[in-house]
């Protein structure tokens, strides 16, 4: 399953779910899309989908061969596939759900509590920090886009 913004989409739908679940957080149902918007840009900068790898490796690419120069599918090309391995192996092969930890997940949690705390879209947080880091933490982890259905 390839990832993309739509991935971390999934994955901020999850973690709201689930905090919601376990009464953590409270908002308006009326604002649920925009948080679960926000929540997925947040994730962005903590994460890496297989797109974003694609473009990166891409543009590695372009840089080396020349724009002009590039073959008609690049994503074919042996260099393409050499840049892609190599900004994998840069995150030590650690990802959740096919996501890239661009950050330690434990600074991924600290992170998304800041962004619960700050965010205009919750009316309410509950519980201590660390209950919260250690929540989120646990609630990454078992992500899995593949199992996730519901919407």
């Amino acid at each position: 399953m390839k990832t993309d913004f739509e991935t971390l989409k999934a994955l901020a739908l999850y973690t709201i779910d689930h905090l919601k679940e376990k009464g953590m957080i409270d908002f308006e149902i009326s604002t649920r899309e925009v948080l679960i918007e926000a929540m997925a840009t947040e994730f962005g900068v903590c994460f890496s989908t297989d797109e974003d790898i694609r473009d990166q490796a891409i543009e590695e690419v372009e840089d080396k061969m020349g724009v002009d120069n590039l073959p008609d599918d690049v994503t074919e090309s042996e260099m393409f596939n050499h840049a892609r391995k190599e900004i994998i192996k840069g995150f030590s092969g650690e990802n959740i759900g096919g996501l890239y930890l661009v950050e330690s997940l434990h600074q991924i949690a600290h992170r998304m509590t800041k962004f619960l705390l700050d965010s205009e879209h919750i009316e309410d947080v509950f519980g201590t920090d660390e209950e919260l880091v250690t929540f989120l933490v646990s609630v990454i982890r078992s992500f899995n886009p593949k199992r996730e259905t519901r919407d």
